[in-house]
């Protein structure tokens, strides 16, 4: 190569300006603030933010960035983490997923915390924005197959991005980017055991600390500090640590190993990260979420619900129910542990108990995953009943498609079934602003009057004419 990865990434983006974002990206930034604001309020009272606000508030220090709602300040490092686990608690925020899953929304507190600290604009916080949806879907398009199919997680892609939107408001040189992307890139990798079996608090804890480790690597660079350049396609970088490549030649070599779903080529897709840079912007492809769960399991609750209320079967009328699905959601969302999840984290990533609380309810929202709800007999009576089928025929249609097919059967030997491609929130069929409403609704009602709610609304949708400290201290409950 005749440029590094980091390098390529570093020019594009302290390049951009707001100026060149078409309308249609900036109004898609502001969707993703509102849809994010309102799942950060969703998470002001869980358990896990709440432990993390009273370690930093213990802690002290420089009063620097703003807690969503809280209206606390503390160091922009500190706020960072707090603020994006608000984002992720509920596991409501966006998703994109093609070879990797994520969520790009877990990385819009960097742009906040360090615009505060610089006071910044809107305008460069909501082109800092643009930058992470941009780095993140395209990390997700980089490793085939992705890190996920080789055991890690997906904050692995975030270390590598958040570094890029804090520099980019710190208003770092090229080679201080350079050194930001080095820095975090070479320290943040994440296993994929959050996700897998038993879960945890860590399962929406892991990117938002990649996201803070960003934007300190940031703002080491910016007192000097060196990282490596060739993080990416170097000796021992991330390419060659992870199989499919040649770090001498630099160029592809494809090897035959086994992940999680048995052997394939490993390699990677450069041009898919770098290439074509600034022709279109990915934020236009993400997805929001219409359940505050996994996102793979998406597509079956909406199938699920079709049947049962569009036939009204009760819960106790079912003899079985059967999901189709692609091999790794079985193999994620269909594991022992999914059978008897023991917290909301594990819960809103089993595919068992979301079907099972939709058939003995008809809906899904976050009080789904309430610990009332989890002691709720009628769950555990229904949730033996639903068995997972592992299609290879869906496995070939992933990710352009997340087909499900459900059958339903009843007691009396009648069956019911429904079959969709994507879910509601897919670009292909989007959130509209009345959905985007209820949702933000549903998650701030308790906390925020109808009156504010719509003021958030407003100054959302009209904050390219505001700094980011004005904007942040709207948010206030």
């Amino acid at each position: 190569m005749n440029k590094s990865i980091s390098r390529t990434i570093a020019e594009f983006a302290l390049n951009l300006k707001f100026e060149q974002l078409p309308k249609e990206v900036v109004n898609e930034v502001k969707r993703y603030l509102y849809d994010s604001i309102g799942c950060a309020y969703g998470g002001y009272h869980t358990k896990d933010v709440n432990m993390l606000k009273e370690i930093y508030d213990n802690i002290g220090g420089k009063e620097e960035a703003t807690l969503i709602g809280f209206g606390a300040k503390m160091p922009a490092v500190n706020a960072t983490l707090v603020n994006s686990l608000m984002i992720r608690a509920l596991d409501f925020n966006d998703i994109y997923w093609k070879e990797d899953p994520s969520h790009p929304s877990d990385i819009i507190p960097a742009a906040l915390a360090v615009g505060e600290i610089t006071g910044a604009s809107m305008k460069e916080v909501i082109t800092a924005i643009v930058l992470a949806y941009e780095f993140e879907q395209r990390l997700c398009l980089f490793a085939k197959p992705g890190i996920r199919e080789r055991k890690w997680h997906h904050a692995t892609l975030t270390q590598f991005v958040s570094p890029i939107v804090a520099g980019y408001l710190l208003g770092l040189t090229v080679d201080q980017m350079v050194n930001a992307i080095g820095i975090s890139g070479s320290h943040s990798h994440t296993i994929g055991c959050p996700t897998a079996g038993k879960l945890t608090m860590m399962k929406n804890t892991v990117d938002p600390m990649a996201t803070q480790a960003g934007v300190f690597a940031a703002l080491m660079a910016q007192k000097g500090f060196s990282g490596t350049e060739k993080v990416f396609e170097g000796k021992e970088g991330f390419m060659d640590c992870f199989g499919g490549w040649d770090f001498k030649d630099e160029k592809i070599k494809p090897v035959k190993m086994e992940g999680r779903e048995g052997i394939s080529e490993w390699s990677w897709d450069v041009d898919a990260l770098i290439g074509g840079l600034g022709e279109s912007y990915k934020i236009l492809e993400c997805s929001m979420k219409a359940f505050p769960t996994e996102a793979l399991t998406h597509t079956h609750i909406s199938a699920t619900l079709k049947v049962v209320t569009g036939h009204k079967i009760s819960y106790d009328q079912i003899e079985e129910v059967q999901i189709t699905t692609i091999a790794r959601a079985c193999d994620i969302l269909f594991d022992p542990h999914k059978y008897r999840p023991e917290s909301r984290e594990t819960a809103d990533h089993s595919l068992p108990y979301c079907i099972a609380a939709a058939l003995v309810d008809h809906k899904i929202t976050t009080q789904s995953f309430s610990d009332e709800k989890m002691n709720d007999p009628r769950i555990w009576e229904v949730i033996d009943r639903i068995k997972g089928i592992a299609s290879q025929e869906f496995e070939a249609m992933f990710p352009a498609k997340q087909p499900s097919k459900v059958v339903v059967k009843t007691k009396d030997g009648k069956e019911y079934s429904e079959y969709l491609e994507f879910p509601k929130g897919d670009p292909r069929e989007p959130m509209t602003e009345e959905d985007l409403d209820n949702k933000f609704t549903g998650l701030a009602d308790g906390l925020l009057s109808s009156e504010r709610q719509k003021e958030i609304k407003k100054m959302i949708f009209n904050c390219e004419n505001m700094t980011v400290n004005q904007f942040m201290n709207n948010l206030i409950v």
